[in-house]
C-alpha cells in the first residue's frame, strides 16, 4: 500500500517529535509525546492532540506553515493515519486537550 503521507520518526521512538509530511499540499504535522516532553502550542498553527489509554499514549500534533487553504479534514487525515500507522487502534483526536481518567 503506498501513501500520500511521509512520516519521519527519529531516533526510533515512534511517538516523539515525529514528523508526518503531506506530499501534496507540503503541510507538515509535528508530533511531541505529552508524557515526555512539555509542549508549548504556537499562534497561527492548528492543534489537535491524541489519547489511546490501551497504549499509554497522549500525544499533542501542530501544523507547521499552516495557511487558510489546508482543510482540517486533512490535517486529521493526517493525524488518523500516523495513528493507524503505529497501531494505536484505540486512539481518539481531541480538538482541545484531553482530561484523562486514571483507573
Amino acid at each position: 500500500m503506498i501513501s500520500k503521507y511521509l512520516i519521519s520518526i527519529p531516533h526510533h521512538d515512534i511517538s516523539d517529535k515525529g514528523v508526518i509530511h503531506d506530499t501534496e499540499t507540503k503541510l507538515k504535522v509535528g508530533v511531541v509525546d505529552l508524557y515526555k516532553t512539555g509542549f508549548e502550542p504556537k499562534k497561527g498553527e492548528v492543534h489537535y492532540f491524541v489519547s489511546d489509554t490501551d497504549n499509554d499514549v497522549l500525544l499533542a500534533f501542530e501544523t507547521d506553515g499552516y495557511k487558510k487553504a489546508h482543510k482540517n479534514l486533512l490535517i486529521l487525515d493526517m493525524i488518523a493515519h500516523y495513528c493507524v500507522y503505529l497501531g494505536f487502534a484505540g486512539a481518539i483526536i481531541h480538538a482541545k486537550f484531553p482530561v484523562i481518567r486514571l483507573n
